[in-house]
């Protein structure tokens, strides 16, 4: 925990959440930031945690909300006024907050320039729609699901397409800032597999208030895309998000959602067999050959195999033995997790770890305190 504590706090006063030091927002790292500072929070009673997760939201809405600094176009980027900007800032999306100004229309396509390229991305959305939610259920206030719902809104209507008429639905992978065209076509793997659980998180945690915006439409649009999907996969964090999302169904059934009994036994063995398809090999390497935050993202997912272990055991009427089987299969993996944790811990001091120390010390934190991250 003080090492976590001392992470956050060197996260907070280098990129300009706590210092008057120039802002340096990633909506990624910024959404699991949210978690972590929320999740100290939770474990120590310290005001100060949950100050430092509220005004990040507000400073990654109005630097990531808005338009860059080095472009034409000013203000908020879904084009409302200020004053209807600051009480929907979400409605237009939010930056990636890359280095280089996003594709202009026309402009050829380099695949090696455009991971250094802003724009907006579905799963980066979709985690900012998560950290805000964990934000309305740790301070009770209700505006920040309003926001992730007005995200979520938002980027399903502008990523989700028909290739053509009648076809399955898709979802672009990265699009322009304002929304108006894609910059890569293609689709993340589990790209819909955030949305729906993501989705049908914010659905279960909204007030049940008619007036309330609903994502029925959303939810059941993405749950077709999500047919007969294949999650397995052998990228470390690829792994380590299944695994995260598979928690997440867990926790919903629990809250009553019983549909998703047969779609969370799909993610259980799709988590088990992209653990047994995992290259061992290369948590093997030295630092220069491994990005620490791709491996910290499985050490996390493997922190909620931990947490599953518990839910199943604790609601034995509601889990049968199917799950509890495919929970105990898995389990075997976690010593991996405490492996990559502890590697890292050694190697922060890497060229490697320096090239992105920001996603790497958050996420080394999350790895050290998971629940703000993993817990609806």
């Amino acid at each position: 925990m003080l090492l976590a504590k001392e992470i956050m706090d060197n996260f907070a006063y280098q990129t300009g959440i706590s210092s008057d030091r120039e802002q340096r927002r990633y909506l990624w790292t910024d959404a699991f930031a949210v978690c972590n500072f929320l999740g100290i929070y939770r474990l120590t009673g310290e005001e100060k945690y949950r100050d430092l997760a509220l005004n990040l939201i507000y400073k990654v809405h109005h630097v990531l909300g808005k338009h860059r600094r080095d472009d034409l176009r000013k203000g908020w980027i879904s084009g409302l006024d200020d004053e209807e900007g600051e009480k929907h800032p979400t409605i237009g999306g939010l930056r990636i907050g890359k280095e280089l100004p996003e594709r202009k229309p026309g402009e050829p396509y380099d695949e090696f320039l455009e991971w250094y390229r802003d724009g907006q991305y579905y799963h980066y959305l979709t985690k900012w729609m998560h950290a805000l939610n964990r934000a309305s259920r740790e301070t009770g206030d209700l505006k920040y699901n309003l926001w992730a719902v007005e995200l979520a809104k938002k980027a399903h209507e502008a990523f989700v397409y028909e290739p053509f008429p009648k076809a399955p639905k898709r979802i672009y992978w990265k699009m322009s800032i304002d929304l108006s065209r894609p910059l890569v076509t293609s689709m993340g793997q589990h790209d819909p597999l955030d949305g729906f659980l993501t989705y049908k998180e914010l659905q279960a945690t909204s007030p049940k208030d008619p007036g309330w915006p609903s994502l029925d439409g959303e939810i059941a649009d993405i749950e077709r895309i999500c047919e007969g999907m294949d999650w397995i996969t052998e990228d470390p964090l690829g792994v380590g998000e299944l695994l995260s999302n598979t928690y997440k169904a867990m926790q919903l059934v629990s809250m009553g959602h019983l549909e998703l009994k047969a779609f969370l036994i799909n993610l259980l063995e799709s988590s088990r067999e992209s653990l047994k398809a995992l290259r061992i090999n290369q948590f093997r390497l030295p630092a220069s050959c491994r990005l620490a935050f791709r491996e910290l993202g499985l050490s996390i997912g493997l922190k909620a195999v931990e947490e599953m272990r518990k839910i199943v055991y604790e609601l034995k009427n509601l889990f049968d033995d199917r799950v509890r089987q495919e929970v105990e299969s898995i389990l075997d993996y976690t010593p991996l997790g405490e492996k990559i944790e502890a590697f890292w811990l050694r190697n922060r001091g890497t060229a490697s770890w320096r090239e992105h120390e920001d996603i790497n010390m958050v996420m080394l934190a999350t790895s050290l305190v998971p629940n703000g991250y993993l817990k609806i």
